[in-house]
């Protein structure tokens, strides 16, 4: 493994263009701590005047603005060498003042919502300046119906330091606690099976270690059912009290209330793939007959069905293959693409220390920075051009929108991503005439869509259903919970699916299940990227210049509204549906 020191810098992201040095770094870093250890003059102040509500909004914005890139400097720094001692420390300090910015400014919104609706609207007439804010004042004020007195905001607040209990319990159980024992592997060694390796041995050729590892691993969650479904069981009853406290009409409601998606884009999600359930009992026969197996069970799920390939791509091959495939975007996406290829975006390859993984990340002000681990891979060609979508969806929003509205919710976060993955699989499908070739790349797709369209909608389902459950009054036990998680994978993956009793408690080990209602995210960003790049790759003129609006539209919109830039419509089950065909049409290529 070489130094970072050995790496040419060609192969460096150039982080010298967010700070020239730590020295520059350490001069914001400075005035930082300088105003946030001052006493806020603004605070109980906002609402005296339009020109204080303006000043108000304004130095916070260029505090989060001077924050933000203090924050990713420091990082970035620590990502390249998580060894050097330096950025260790220095990532701290930068840590250690976004909180202190957070918590100086942590009466800003509530005092916002204090003021009168028909204040603010005189003031943003009165001061012209204040348009510009105009979107988040809105949406702070979406919030207002749901926001209690001072006293009781004070007595939620402290009982928030509870509602975080049933997550810790279970993360300290699942990434410290549970212990799973020693798996032989194919080649005999025996390797300690642990949550972040299981899918290693799931991806197995040798289906004796797929089993024994699927079995070791479940009997420890069935061993300790009990507490986690108690833990599942709180988390679900601290969203329900916060929800009823709030006023709000469900867990389900509350929580998507926040990016203001309408709940029928959820339940549409469920219905549709639930509709084409047909589709993902094909692919579970060619799976079965691919492995040339009699019984298909959830340890051969993830076994490849095709044989490894020496399929190896080297950078500047990847680099050729993504401007080329990104090609019917057209001339000035491309363009920005090879500007981050030639520029200092991206930090490529692996080195001693370096963080594990893949990410794009940036500061307003400066052009996005990618980051790699790049290994000639396939998959690390489709990782390219999937941080690459993320890269360009930052650059676009910050070249058009203020700083205040230049992030994005996660909603559409990964339709930027996904969206370009799609256009790279037909690309190379189109591309290859090696039938091994194909078939690998088939798979690949098979992948995403079983992974991130159903798979999600059926943990979307279980949230649904548990909930529901609850707030019906219905105690969610370690019993009730596996029974209905079992019944719907009996539902999703059909009659050629042996319905192991293990998997019955696959619920148990889902980290997200903690943070309510998310995961669906998944599934309706993916569906919609399909549905932009099938028409995108079909050369439609209004859906590419859209798209480019819906890059370039950060937050000033909400997520449902910035999509319809590029015709798609999460409020209708067109887009999921499209999708679905999509994966209809590929598994009649196998």
């Amino acid at each position: 493994m070489p130094a970072r020191s050995e790496i040419d810098d060609k192969f460096k992201w150039a982080v010298s263009d967010l700070y020239s040095s730590d020295e520059a770094w350490e001069k914001d870093y400075n005035s930082i701590l300088e105003l946030t250890d001052q006493p806020s003059e603004l605070k109980g102040r906002m609402g005296e005047s339009a020109g204080m509500l303006y000043k108000a909004l304004k130095e916070y914005e260029q505090v989060e603005y001077i924050t933000e890139r203090v924050y990713v400097y420091a990082f970035m720094k620590y990502y390249e060498d998580t060894g050097n001692s330096k950025y260790q420390e220095i990532s701290g300090k930068a840590q250690m003042a976004a909180m202190k910015v957070s918590e100086k400014y942590a009466f800003l919104e509530p005092e916002l919502i204090s003021i009168d609706a028909d204040v603010l609207d005189k003031y943003i007439s009165e001061d012209e300046r204040l348009g510009m804010y105009k979107h988040f004042i809105d949406d702070c004020l979406a919030g207002k119906e749901h926001t209690l007195s001072e006293k009781e905001e004070a007595l939620l607040a402290k009982a928030s330091q509870m509602s975080t209990v049933p997550d810790e319990v279970f993360s300290k159980f699942n990434n410290a606690d549970v212990k799973f024992g020693k798996v032989k592997r194919e080649n005999g060694q025996e390797d300690e099976l642990t949550n972040g390796n299981f899918a290693t041995f799931m991806e197995s050729q040798d289906r004796t270690v797929r089993k024994a590892a699927f079995e070791a691993l479940y009997k420890q969650y069935g061993a300790y059912i009990n507490t986690i479904a108690a833990a599942f069981y709180g988390n679900v009853k601290q969203a329900m009290f916060y929800a009823d406290a709030r006023g709000y009409k469900s867990t389900l409601n509350m929580y998507l209330n926040g990016s203001f998606i309408p709940e029928n884009v959820y339940k549409n999600l469920i219905k549709t793939v639930n509709d084409n359930l047909d589709k993902m009992y094909r692919y579970v026969d060619i799976r079965k007959k691919a492995l040339g197996v009699d019984e298909l069970h959830f340890y051969d799920i993830y076994a490849p069905m095709v044989e490894d390939i020496d399929w190896k791509i080297s950078y500047d091959e990847a680099k050729d293959i993504v401007v080329n495939a990104l090609a019917p975007m057209g001339e000035e996406y491309v363009s920005h693409i090879k500007e981050g290829f030639n520029n200092g975006w991206v930090d490529v390859y692996e080195n001693t220390g370096k963080r594990s993984g893949a990410f794009s990340w940036g500061a307003y002000g400066t052009h996005p920075y990618v980051f790699l681990n790049y290994s000639d891979t396939l998959n690390d060609v489709f990782t390219v051009i999937h941080e690459m979508g993320h890269a360009m969806h930052t650059y676009y929003s910050n070249a058009n929108q203020p700083y205040i509205y230049a992030g994005y919710k996660i909603f559409v976060a990964e339709v930027a991503s996904t969206c370009n993955e799609a256009i790279l699989m037909q690309y190379m499908l189109k591309n290859t005439d090696d039938e091994k070739k194909k078939r690998y790349l088939l798979n690949h797709f098979f992948e995403q869509f079983k992974g991130t369209l159903y798979r999600q909608t059926m943990f979307a389902e279980f949230e649904m259903e548990a909930h529901a459950k609850a707030e019906h009054g219905e105690v969610l036990s370690a019993e009730s919970l596996c029974a209905m998680y079992k019944k719907l994978n009996e539902k999703y993956f059909g009659p050629d699916m042996v319905i192991d009793d293990e998997i019955a408690l696959e619920w148990a080990r889902i980290p997200h299940f903690y943070t309510p209602f998310y995961v669906y995210q998944y599934a309706t960003g993916y569906s919609a990227a399909i549905a932009i790049s099938t028409k995108i790759l079909a050369g439609d003129e209004q859906v590419i210049a859209g798209y480019r609006k819906f890059l370039s539209g950060g937050s000033s919109m909400h997520p449902i509204e910035l999509l319809k830039l590029c015709g798609i419509d999460m409020t209708r089950p067109d887009v999921v549906q499209e999708a679905l065909d999509v994966f209809g049409e590929l598994l009649k290529q196998w």
